[in-house]
């Protein structure tokens, strides 16, 4: 009885850890799902997460700012003619085009419609502030303004920039930091000039400005050393990667070789063929012998690409998130065999071991989980989930 209760509870540590799996991957593809959102709220009401905590009380503050931003707009209703409120909201429709509130922004929209029309000191307008500054919660809203938006395609400043010359500057510093790496940087990057590339009328896309540069040229200038920064973040994170890739394809091939136990001398058959732990080793050690293979070949084929600018927008990012996934699935798979293992050689007497083997063995991966799980997220996240309209 023992014996097949001890079967039960390898199978259920399997079972477990893969399933562990698809709900992190679920979480990552349904951020917006309902029960998600209502568990993380639930979670950070107890104070048991301390960020999700720090992010509800910010969300309060946040609140409690709009209720402020409303009731000034409302003494300036009163107590300013109409025709003057945009002098009013000029500075703060400008600050939150910088700051990408786009809360504010719409407030003070509704309030007054000629506020849309500020002008920075420097001369540029709402809209080229939120390129520049990379805020595209403002330049999303750029698409409710009807036919109205069309002068924005070909709108230039006093330099001959267009809008797409100025989403080919390099962001400023403090937005480039709420991006992990050097080349979710520049992925970022990408992303802005296509979708300016997408909006700007085409005969302004290659038109140069006063220094005679096209768009194009002032992104490859602008962006040099961000390209050569997200070259060696990606190189050494796929080397690093590599490695380990290496290294547990070795170890479960030797264990594919060698099986527990031993084989007939006559026969050569394994001599645990036919317990059901057995089968878990099998099929957990070929697992883990594919994935690990086929994460060192994603990696080399990171450490052999070309690093041109374009290659940061899709497709290194995309071959990071499958070698760090197939990885996750090495270690995973590699654990269970190795669990799988030891209750061949020893848990048929001592069935007590199994408890600390399978919770022991289930440590490596939820290290890895933890401190490479968000890494895969965001690269996910800022891969395949659009941030413009």
């Amino acid at each position: 009885m023992l014996f097949y209760c001890a079967y039960a509870v390898l199978v259920f540590t399997f079972l477990w850890v893969f399933g562990l799996i698809r709900f992190l991957i679920w979480m990552v593809l349904f951020p917006l799902h309902m029960p998600y959102l209502l568990l993380w709220k639930v979670i950070a009401r107890i104070g048991v997460v301390p960020l999700i905590k720090h992010i509800e009380n910010k969300k309060k503050v946040s609140e409690e700012a709009e209720k402020v931003l409303e009731l000034v707009c409302d003494e300036i209703d009163k107590k300013v003619p109409a025709i003057n409120h945009h002098v009013y909201y000029n500075g703060p429709i400008l600050e939150a085009a910088i700051q990408n509130a786009n809360g504010v922004f719409v407030n003070i929209f509704c309030k007054s419609w000629e506020a849309i029309e500020s002008k920075h000191k420097n001369g540029y307008d709402i809209f080229q502030l939120a390129v520049i500054h990379r805020s595209e919660k403002i330049y999303n809203l750029l698409y409710i303004l009807g036919e109205e938006k069309n002068r924005y395609r070909t709108m230039k400043d006093s330099s001959e920039n267009n809008m797409l010359h100025l989403a080919g500057r390099l962001a400023p510093s403090h937005v480039l930091k709420h991006r992990a790496g050097a080349a979710l940087q520049l992925q970022r990057e990408l992303q802005w000039f296509e979708e300016l590339k997408k909006f700007m009328h085409p005969s302004a896309i290659s038109k140069d400005n006063i220094f005679g540069e096209t768009p194009d040229q002032v992104f490859t200038r602008e962006h040099e050393n961000l390209v050569k920064e997200g070259e060696k973040w990606m190189k050494a994170t796929a080397e690093s990667c590599s490695i380990s890739a290496a290294l547990i394809t070795t170890i479960v091939f030797a264990a594919a070789i060698t099986v527990p136990g031993g084989t007939h001398q006559e026969t050569g058959i394994p001599m645990f063929r036919k317990d059901f732990a057995f089968t878990i080793f099998a099929i957990s050690d070929a697992i883990s012998l594919f994935t690990s293979s086929s994460s060192l070949m994603v990696f080399l084929s990171i450490l052999t690409a070309r690093f041109s600018e374009k290659d940061f927008s899709v497709s290194l990012p995309k071959r990071l998130i499958i070698g760090l996934c197939t990885l996750l699935l090495s270690i995973t798979a590699m654990m269970v065999a190795f669990a799988a293992t030891l209750f061949l050689l020893f848990c048929h007497e001592k069935t007590w071991m199994l408890g600390p083997i399978c919770g022991f063995s289930c440590l490596p991966i939820l290290f890895f989980v933890t401190l490479q799980f968000p890494l895969i997220a965001d690269l996910y996240r800022s891969t395949y989930v659009p941030i413009f309209y």
